[in-house]
């Protein structure tokens, strides 16, 4: 059994514990199923540590890798974020992120995502991009929690449980956003100079960070400076993410990329 797999199990029953608490247990908080996922996150950590070992380089520049990679990120922000908010809503955001991180790591046993360890090709041989490509991916971990909670945010009515939801939401993308800034177009753009000569090239994969960079920079602006919260927050909140999902696994899909490696 490979590390990744033992973290999809473990994965797999935090996610029959949140059931349990969420549909059975109804009222009271869920003790224990955070620090399953913490486990996980640990084995993700663990599995990457591994692999950089065998060949020398951080390894975080394959689909494979960054899956595994985002998603140890994704479960120690959800661990982090429960034991911040013990509140009962607060479980439901867990529990989507749960099971988000259960698809990632589903995917890694896809043909999209081949599990070869090999050393990756010079252009990818560099500091910045590993700072790029982790910088991003924290920063789009914390995106994950702002987008269910924006999700609940738009389908519960409790006005005393939306504004604790509102604040989750807010902190998410807070926090996660001068991360990605960093990640995806300071350091991407550093990479792309020293890999290609050239800082920005407008590749798809470009288009669409720059695309999910101007969206969450929506959201804060009309939170920050016009005060807006609410339904509109959410539904932009939620957009983001959409863009980071098509950033990552949608623009492979479309020609003449310079992201097309791995």
């Amino acid at each position: 059994m490979t590390i990744a797999t033992a973290a999809f199990i473990t994965l797999l029953a935090a996610c029959i514990v949140q059931i349990v608490y969420l549909l059975i247990k109804r009222g009271k908080p869920d003790p224990f199923s955070h620090f399953i996922v913490l486990a996980s996150s640990l084995l993700l950590i663990t599995d990457i540590i591994m692999r950089s070992v065998q060949i020398n380089f951080v390894a975080v520049t394959n689909t494979y890798e960054s899956l595994v990679f985002f998603t140890g990120v994704i479960c120690l922000v959800l661990f982090l974020y429960r034991v911040i908010w013990a509140e009962k809503t607060f479980q439901l955001i867990i529990f989507g992120g749960t099971i988000l991180s259960v698809i990632f790591l589903a995917l890694t046993s896809t043909p999209i995502a081949p599990n070869a360890i090999v050393l990756p090709i010079p252009a990818l041989q560099s500091a910045w991009l590993v700072l790029h490509v982790t910088f991003a991916f924290i920063g789009e971990a914390f995106f994950v929690v702002g987008f269910f909670a924006a999700i609940l945010y738009l389908v519960i009515n409790d006005e005393e449980k939306k504004k604790i939801i509102d604040r989750v939401m807010y902190l998410s993308v807070i926090i996660g956003y001068p991360l990605y800034t960093a990640g995806a177009l300071v350091f991407g753009a550093i990479w792309a100079q020293s890999a290609w000569g050239i800082f920005w090239s407008w590749d798809p994969k470009e288009t669409w960070a720059l695309v999910t960079w101007l969206t969450y920079t929506v959201f804060l602006h009309f939170r920050i400076i016009k005060k807006w919260r609410g339904k509109v927050s959410a539904i932009v909140c939620i957009a983001g993410f959409l863009f980071t999902l098509f950033t990552y696994f949608g623009v492979n899909l479309l020609p003449d990329s310079l992201h097309s490696y791995g």
